[in-house]
């Protein structure tokens, strides 16, 4: 199958590209290099570099070789960046969502969409998830009106192979891995309480591949461990002494995954602990 993976230089979209290519799928990738990486390049797939919003102007596909599948997994990501700049935030992750939810439902194909768990701490908690929220109201919409043929994923706190490890769209299991490689203070905002549903990447890419493969498209799939951990457990995880400072804003409490759809309807079944990723690093 020829596959179109959006933001595929990225954390998400390079894991996900991995396995379609050892799949023996046909695979390109746009992405426009904000947060993606050449380094994360795989062999076997096509890259264009290209802007999300410019998919309309889509002369790059030559004739025969358009998308079957599109899995729109571009984004600018992290909640505390978007308070800096919230128009990009919402040019990228609603207007070039609204792109590309457009292609997909004139040339009739179906679009795997990556929301974001953070919906669930509210809508206008921090310009990050507005955009997110967004960008699922237009997927809805041209499901409704336009007959796109979508599923919207939700992803909760995903790490693994790929996840970045420096510069301000960092996550935490990220950061913490760079800082304690390179001697540098752990930090925690706040007291350390708030919970967090880890999930493993690799238990993410199963998810969407069997989407793609059991053509389970008009759903709204939670992907999430459905455990979660304190950030000072994790803490104890990694044998480290943080120190804390203020909290931030915008963030949830807590996230965590209880939804059964994905397990009911895919028969997926996230396997991936936290606690033994974290033993398995030998930092």
């Amino acid at each position: 199958m020829r596959v179109l993976v959006t933001g595929g230089a990225g954390f998400v979209g390079t894991n996900l590209i991995k396995r379609l290519v050892e799949c023996g799928h046909d695979v390109i990738s746009v992405d426009n290099y904000h947060t993606g990486l050449i380094c994360n390049h795989v062999n076997g797939c096509r890259y264009v570099n290209q802007d999300i919003t410019k998919v309309c102007d889509y002369g790059w596909f030559s004739d025969g070789e358009a998308p079957q599948i599109v899995f729109h997994m571009a984004a600018i990501a992290r909640i505390q960046p978007s308070f800096e700049n919230p128009r990009a935030y919402f040019e990228t992750n609603a207007n070039g969502t609204l792109h590309v939810a457009e292609w997909c439902a004139k040339h009739n194909v179906p679009m795997v969409y990556a929301g974001s768990s953070s919906k669930h701490s509210g809508r206008f908690k921090n310009p990050y998830t507005f955009s997110k929220d967004v960008g699922e109201d237009v997927i809805e919409l041209y499901q409704h009106h336009f007959g796109l043929q979508a599923s919207i994923t939700r992803f909760y706190n995903v790490y693994g192979p790929y996840q970045l490890l420096e510069g301000g769209y960092t996550t935490l299991i990220g950061r913490w891995i760079n800082n304690i490689q390179n001697g540098i203070q752990c930090e925690i905002y706040g007291t350390g309480e708030k919970r967090r549903d880890f999930t493993h990447v690799d238990d993410i890419v199963d998810a969407l591949v069997m989407i793609m493969e059991q053509g389970a498209y008009g759903y709204i799939f939670e992907l999430g461990r459905g455990k979660n951990y304190s950030v000072n457990e994790v803490a104890s995880m990694f044998g480290i002494d943080p120190i804390y400072k203020e909290d931030k804003p915008g963030e949830a409490e807590i996230t965590l995954n209880d939804s059964t759809l994905a397990r009911d309807i895919l028969q997926w079944n996230p396997t991936k602990d936290l606690e033994t990723y974290i033993k398995n690093l030998n930092l």
